[in-house]
C-alpha cells in the first residue's frame, strides 16, 4: 500500500520529466505517459473553458437611435443572465469605419445589430443578415433642437417648419437615417432643397448633432428625439409636424456570421420584452408591443 500511495503523491505533485531516463526502460516510459495524459487533460479543459466562455460573452453593435436605452438596459442584461455584453456603437447607414453595414463588410465578429429599419432592410437584401431573425424593438421620431437660450423657431406647421428651414443660418443633419430622410425627401418635397443646400451640414457619426449645437457650430439641428435627449447644453423645440414627420423603426437582428446566436436571441428577447418598456420610453422612444 505505501508504493502505491507514493505512486500517487509523485503524480499528483508532478515529478520533472528527465529526458535521459525516458529512453531506459520502464520508468522512463511511465513518466512519460502520465505526462502525456496530463497535458492532454490540460488541453481539453483549456478548449472546454474557451468554449465556455464564448458561450457566456454576446457581441452587440447599435446604432444611435437605440443608444440611451442600450447603455441603461444591457447592464441589467448582463446580471440576469450572467451573460457579458461586449459592446459596439455605429450609424445604421453612412459612409464611417464605424458604421453598422460597414464593420459587417469587414468581417466584425457580431452577434446582434440593432439599427434603423432602412439599414436593416439593405443588409438582409444583400444577404449579410437572416430576415427571421428581425425582430422591431421601438419607434423614433425626429425632432429640431437648438443650443440652451437661443431662440425657438416655430416649427409647428408644415409651412412653419419651411419658413424656419429657409430663415436659418445654419442647419445641421446627421450621416445616418434621420439625415438621409430629410436631405433626400422632406426638403426636396419642401421645394427648398437646393435653397437651404449651402448652409446645411451633415454631422458624421463620429458625433451627435447636438454635440455640433452646443458648440454654436450649427443654429437649428435636426435628429432622433433619442438621439438628442442625452446631449448637454441643448434644447428640443419639438418633434417634426405632422406632414413632415418620419417615423423610424429601430429593430434587432443577428447577422448570419453570428458565433454566439442563442446567446444573441436570448438578448432580444430581452430588449423586446414589456419588462423594459418603462426605461425605453424614458430614453425618447416608444416601444412596441409584441
Amino acid at each position: 500500500m505505501r508504493s502505491v500511495f507514493r505512486r500517487f503523491d509523485v503524480l499528483h505533485e508532478g515529478e520533472p520529466l528527465n529526458p535521459d531516463r525516458d529512453h531506459r526502460g520502464r520508468r522512463g516510459t511511465m513518466n512519460k505517459n502520465r505526462y502525456s495524459v496530463r497535458f492532454g487533460a490540460l488541453l481539453a479543459a483549456a478548449l472546454l473553458l474557451a468554449v465556455s466562455a464564448s458561450a457566456q460573452e454576446v457581441r452587440v453593435v447599435t446604432s444611435g437611435g437605440f443608444t440611451e436605452a442600450y447603455k441603461q438596459l444591457a447592464p441589467r442584461f448582463e446580471r440576469e443572465t450572467k451573460i457579458h455584453v461586449i459592446s459596439g456603437f455605429g450609424a445604421s447607414l453612412g459612409a464611417t469605419p464605424d458604421a453598422i453595414p460597414n464593420r459587417l463588410k469587414r468581417g466584425e465578429p457580431i452577434d446582434v445589430i440593432i439599427l434603423a429599419g432602412p439599414g436593416l432592410d439593405a443588409l438582409i437584401k444583400e444577404g449579410m443578415v437572416d430576415p427571421g431573425t428581425r425582430v422591431p424593438l421601438v419607434r423614433s421620431l425626429i425632432a429640431m433642437a437648438v443650443r440652451n437660450g437661443a431662440p425657438k423657431p416655430d416649427i409647428s406647421t408644415v409651412e412653419a417648419l419651411k419658413r424656419t428651414l429657409l430663415q436659418a443660418k445654419s442647419i445641421g443633419s446627421s450621416d445616418s437615417a434621420s439625415g438621409v430622410y430629410l436631405r433626400t425627401v422632406l426638403f426636396p418635397r419642401l421645394g427648398i432643397a437646393d435653397q437651404i443646400k449651402a448652409k446645411s451640414k451633415v454631422i458624421e457619426a463620429y458625433e451627435r448633432v447636438g454635440d455640433a449645437l452646443a458648440r454654436g457650430d450649427i443654429e437649428i439641428g435636426f435628429q432622433q428625439v433619442s438621439e438628442l435627449k442625452p446631449v448637454p447644453g441643448i434644447t428640443i423645440v419639438a418633434p417634426l409636424p405632422e406632414g413632415a414627420q418620419e417615423v423610424t423603426i429601430f429593430a434587432a437582428a443577428i447577422p448570419k456570421a453570428a458565433k454566439n446566436p442563442e446567446a444573441a436571441k436570448r438578448l432580444i428577447r430581452f430588449l423586446s420584452s414589456p419588462a423594459v418598456a418603462p426605461v425605453v420610453r424614458e430614453t425618447g422612444l416608444e416601444p412596441i408591443s409584441r
